[in-house]
């Protein structure tokens, strides 16, 4: 059933203000792995949400910002000794606040547009609860980055990977959120209803989510140096615990080596099920989605041979995280697709 709408709303320019903040979100991604990779996410070791928008401008002002990084476990047990100066210490805090001021842009070019959006009327009839859910989900993505910061300012040299895969769960859910709301507001422009999630296409996000929690596990826990092998594991397929003594729910999220295991292999479970639904899609008419998933599915196992047999090499690890998020987007796509009114009566 179609929402019905005002003259005045503008779903065609919603949908195109959201894709905008979804692209905006998928670079936050981007420089969030680039963050983790330089091992910068704990340079800033305050939350100041107005004034920290501003670098350090003076001498004295990097040398105050320098001292209470001193004072964190990673300094003093790694960065400390291995010598670094305050132009090292530069070069990992510009990544983290980079990080956090396009985290306060897309606050921003959300919040700002959806006021003006709201008070012209423009916003569809049932898509005012969603879009503040939204909003609200962006405000809670700075709550838990900062839970995330101090988890490695006080309590270890790294922030957790139990808060790191939150974290990248909770910004690849909103991204995820942003793409199927702008493709609702997109179909209803085009006189349709909304979408429903199929059976199908839950299954394939809940797979494809799993895979991705695992990978943020695997960068928090750094199992992406376990091996740099494929698809053997220093000469075995199944690697064995590092973590000996506990129990296999506690190593399948801690222990790197097996997190690393799991990461690669379900990722073939996750090819196997796009593939039934990139199969769907073309035989309901989707032929371009059906392309996308699999060239986007298809690149990003490349990504993550190479990755791993580079010794995570930064540039081929970001662009993993970056084409990680691309494959969400594209199965959010198909998953829309299939639960399109037209298509109810068929079984996917």
């Amino acid at each position: 059933m179609v929402a019905p709408r005002s003259r005045l709303a503008r779903p065609l320019a919603v949908a195109r203000w959201l894709f905008v903040v979804a692209v905006l979100v998928a670079g936050m991604v981007v420089v969030g792995g680039i963050t983790r990779l330089t091992e910068s996410g704990v340079s800033i070791t305050e939350w100041k949400p107005i004034t920290g928008a501003l670098p350090p401008l003076t001498q004295a002002a990097w040398e105050a910002e320098f001292a209470k990084y001193r004072a964190t476990p990673q300094f003093i047990l790694i960065n400390g000794p291995a010598g670094m100066t305050l132009a090292t210490y530069k070069a990992i805090f510009f990544w983290e606040w980079l990080h956090r001021l396009i985290g306060r842009g897309i606050g921003m070019v959300f919040a700002v547009p959806l006021a003006v959006f709201w008070l012209r009327g423009a916003i569809p009839a049932g898509y005012k609860a969603r879009l503040l859910a939204l909003l609200a989900l962006g405000g809670l993505q700075g709550a838990v980055g900062w839970w995330m910061v101090q988890s490695g300012i006080a309590q270890d040299v790294k922030v957790s990977h139990l808060r790191l895969a939150t974290h990248l769960a909770l910004a690849l859910f909103t991204f995820g959120g942003l793409i199927w709301t702008a493709l609702d507001l997109r179909a209803l422009a085009r006189g349709q209803g909304r979408s429903r999630l199929t059976g199908l296409g839950l299954v394939a996000l809940v797979v494809l989510a799993v895979q991705l929690v695992w990978g943020a596990l695997m960068a928090g826990l750094r199992a992406g140096h376990v091996t740099d092998q494929w698809p053997l594991m220093n000469g075995a397929i199944w690697p064995g615990v590092t973590q000996t003594g506990q129990s296999a729910g506690h190593a399948i999220i801690n222990d790197p080596a097996v997190v690393h295991f799991f990461h690669r292999w379900w990722a073939w479970g996750v090819v196997a099920v796009l593939v039934v639904m990139a199969r769907r899609l073309k035989a309901a008419g989707y032929r371009p989605i059906s392309i996308v998933i699999h060239a986007a599915f298809g690149v990003q196992i490349l990504l993550g041979i190479a990755t791993v047999m580079s010794g995570v090499a930064i540039p081929l690890a970001v662009a993993h995280q970056l084409v990680g998020a691309l494959l969400l987007a594209a199965t959010v796509w198909g998953a829309h697709a299939l639960g399109q009114p037209a298509l109810w009566p068929r079984k996917f």
